[in-house]
């Protein structure tokens, strides 16, 4: 059961589809939407009676049942993605059952937070008042069922806007009204509805036990990048706001700076012939690494194996993320012939398998997506056999951004997780753990081979990366990479405490044991490190000359 916060319609149902596909365990996503309104499989367009953006939403037509229904903040909508019982204990999924089920789950939520509700006869969804003259809908109800399993919900209304609904005919039913808890003179808080909702569902379908983690409660405009709220290019990142970040998350002790790191967490300085020839060609190129501009400890390493990770689209980023060295002043302009260059480093380097990656652009109307879409395709057609791992931004989740980039054809899409999910808003604040997930799961869509990294050492619990591991396996993600966290600067997020390494011995056998298949863990592992060889783990081998 997850806790998620806002998440644009979008990107739940991309992160829906996902667990859909890969996961046979149950899942419960809990949220809230920006203002949408939704249109199911039969619902007559007609029953929208104003243009969505005129009164700030947006317009979505789904793959449930139902009519026109809106969502928006101070409403909770939960999606259960569960295994149905069928008719008779087998075969087709009992579709009214299944709702029925919905539906009582949301009425003992009410009754325990002091409020009777019941079913409408004719009419599905809850209702308040159902045995009077004037029964008003609380909660709308539209699922859709394939092959057993369930997707989609319910969206109880607990403090939204009653107004927006007037702009639309409420599932078709032009007759009744609306309410909320709170018109109906209930106090509970949205985090109390979700903490009933976690325990009634935990009963009715956690019979063999369930799981909980949430997204921060809290979101200002403040924690995001100067970007990312409208004010333009980002800043460095300010201790006093991450470190307020952490604290609301609980982690409030961290290792000094100066403090003397563990032997495990020492990278060996070596600078061979191989380091020199690399660093000589990115200079003559004018290009850019992750690996220089991130403070990589494994470098050297890197290098002198031949292995490096170009970053594109310029070296300045949108975002101010707390962990993270790159610059993120004003960004400037792509430079149009840098795929060009990457191509020429990759050849000249004789590299059987590169890695690109860049800064967040969320500058740029596609995000960066044509810069990777650019490199790509320089690559393929200088050096035909070289494979090619992209580590991407979430492009906003756009999904033409996305989808140009899926159709470039990475051998490896990377995108990362980076924390868990309480940790989100301390860590990458103008990021979203739904968004991030929703990614990986439309890149699975896409036949793609996925994989994500998890940075750990801000403050999480074993527990917490094990949930995460389960959120990775469960959109079907193939490659997790997990490493220690080192702080760059004194204006960076602190290291809450060192991982020992056979605690991510632990992770690496609990996230293989889950079906991810290849999960590098170790103290000094970071997104791209062996890249090649967790590559061709499960399938042919690459190699670098």
């Amino acid at each position: 059961m997850r806790w998620l916060g806002r998440v644009r319609y979008r990107d739940a149902h991309a992160l829906q589809r996902g667990l859909f596909t890969s996961s046979a365990d149950d899942h419960l996503l809990l949220l809230e939407h920006p203002p949408t309104y939704t249109l199911g499989v039969r619902a007559d367009p007609a029953h929208v009676l104003v243009d969505p953006a005129e009164v700030g939403a947006e317009l979505v037509r789904t793959d449930r049942g139902g009519d026109v229904t809106y969502h928006g903040p101070g409403q909770l909508v939960g999606y259960p993605i569960l295994t149905v019982p069928g008719l008779g204990g087998g075969g087709m999924a009992d579709t009214p059952a299944y709702v029925r089920s919905v539906e009582q789950l949301v009425v003992d939520v009410l009754g325990d937070l002091g409020v009777a509700a019941d079913r409408l006869a004719g009419y599905p969804g809850v209702w308040v008042g159902a045995a009077t003259e004037a029964p008003r809908k609380i909660c709308a109800i539209g699922v859709r069922l394939t092959r057993g399993r369930s997707m989609h919900g319910f969206a109880l209304n607990v403090d939204p806007d009653l107004s927006m609904f007037d702009h639309i005919v409420p599932c078709g039913i032009a007759d009744k009204a609306v309410t909320s808890l709170a018109a109906e003179g209930c106090t509970a808080t949205l985090a109390d509805v979700v903490d009933a909702v976690v325990a009634r569902a935990a009963e009715r379908w956690g019979a063999a036990g369930s799981d909980r983690e949430d997204v921060a409660w809290r979101s200002t405009p403040e924690d995001l990048a100067p970007f990312s709220r409208g004010q333009g290019p980002g800043q460095p990142v300010r201790p006093p706001r991450s470190r307020a970040r952490l604290a609301a998350a609980g982690v409030v002790e961290g290792v000094e700076l100066s403090a003397r790191k563990p032997a495990w967490v020492q990278a060996r300085f070596r600078i061979t012939d191989d380091y020199l020839r690399l660093k000589r060609t990115m200079r003559d190129l004018d290009l850019v690494t992750v690996c220089e501009e991130a403070g990589c400890p494994n470098i050297f390493e890197c290098w002198s194996d031949g292995t490096a990770t170009f970053m594109i689209n310029g070296e300045r980023c949108t975002r101010a993320c707390g962990f993270c060295l790159v610059d993120t002043r004003h960004p400037e302009a792509p430079d149009l012939g840098e795929p060009a260059r990457v191509a020429e480093a990759v050849e000249r380097m004789g590299l059987a398998y590169a890695v690109v990656t860049a800064v967040a652009r969320d500058d740029l109307p596609d995000g960066g997506a044509a810069g990777f879409v650019a490199t790509i395709d320089a690559i393929r057609a200088r050096t035909p056999s070289v494979s090619v791992e992209v580590l991407i931004p979430d492009c906003k989740g756009d999904p033409d951004a996305l989808g140009a980039v899926f159709a470039a054809a990475p051998d490896v899409l990377n995108h990362n997780l980076e924390t868990v999910p309480r940790l989100q808003r301390a860590v990458r604040p103008s990021a979203s753990y739904a968004r991030s997930l929703a990614v990986l799961a439309r890149a699975k869509a896409a036949g793609l081979r996925t994989k994500s990294s998890l940075i750990v050492g801000l403050g999480e619990t074993v527990a917490e990366v094990e949930a995460t591991l389960v959120d990775l396996a469960g959109v079907g993600t193939d490659i997790v990479t997990v490493g220690q966290y080192l702080r760059p600067t004194t204006s960076h997020l602190p290291v809450a405490r060192w991982w020992e390494p056979a605690e991510l011995e632990h992770v690496k056998a609990v996230g293989e044991a889950l079906g991810i298949g290849h999960v590098e863990a170790s103290p000094l592992t970071r997104s791209s490190y062996h890249a090649r060889q967790a590559a061709g783990a499960p399938g042919a081998a690459v190699a670098i000359h």
